[in-house]
């Protein structure tokens, strides 16, 4: 699975990062970035894209 954010949707509500905090954190300006190494098959994941309250990460399976 591929994560991708679309960050002129991003408000950087955060939710994100609470939900897989493995996966997703913030970036200098406060929006959503994925970490480093992050492991995209995270249980986790799929929760954090449904709480995103603006729809701004897609999930696209490989």
């Amino acid at each position: 699975m591929r994560i991708s954010i679309d960050h002129d949707r991003c408000m950087g509500a955060g939710q994100c990062a609470l939900a897989a905090p493995a996966v997703f954190t913030h970036d200098e300006d406060g929006f959503s970035a994925l970490l480093p190494g992050h492991d995209p098959a995270d249980p986790m994941v799929r929760e954090a894209a449904r709480a995103c309250p603006v729809r701004a990460i897609t999930l696209h399976e490989t």
